[in-house]
């Protein structure tokens, strides 16, 4: 790999969170702090990279960003890794979310699922099972959308202008740095 490489790569991650709809981000951190207000949870879902992703935006949530504050409640689906195993063994991987969705969400509940591809099997079966329970359903995924995107309310749709997914995880990750941000300013 030569400079310009790294430069080109470096450009197109600028592009891609300068073209974030900013209206949108700023719509879902406000039904996030609402939510917590009514003493509602926040859910995250995700695999692999974007399981990484939601764990960090949980642990900014529930430890803090940049201000100290109280917790907010916000939990993370796979982190228990003998509840997914268990599911995962007993009724299939795709069922790993959708299980605890049921075991966990409420009403009011605010469930974020996070896929590049909006794809993943067992991040849909969530989606549903969260639109079941009641719950708001936020969706961030890669620009195509994938299955993820009919499923979810356009308001609470973040679509990543990329079909990269190193670039949608990194455009991912400053989202929830700003819903964080946000969320954090609104309830202090």
């Amino acid at each position: 790999m030569e400079n310009g490489e790294i430069e080109e790569y470096l450009k197109e991650g600028c592009r891609i969170r300068l073209s974030l709809d900013t209206n949108k981000i700023l719509f879902i951190a406000r039904e996030i702090s609402s939510a917590i207000e009514r003493g509602k949870k926040i859910i995250l879902m995700g695999n692999g990279g974007s399981a990484a992703d939601a764990q960090h935006i949980a642990a900014e949530l529930v430890g803090r960003f940049e201000k100290e504050r109280r917790p907010f409640p916000a939990l993370i689906l796979h982190g228990n890794t003998s509840t997914i195993t268990a599911i995962g063994n007993d009724y299939g991987y795709e069922h790993i979310f959708e299980r605890q969705i049921e075991a966990f969400a409420q009403e009011g509940d605010i469930v974020i699922a996070l896929s590049t591809s909006g794809n993943s099997k067992n991040i849909i079966k969530g989606i549903e099972k969260a639109r079941e329970k009641g719950a708001i359903i936020v969706g961030i995924t890669g620009k195509k959308g994938g299955a993820m995107a009919s499923l979810i309310d356009e308001r609470y749709l973040i679509r990543i202008d990329s079909e990269r997914t190193s670039l949608i995880q990194e455009a991912t990750i400053t989202i929830g740095h700003i819903i964080s941000y946000i969320v954090e300013s609104l309830l202090m």
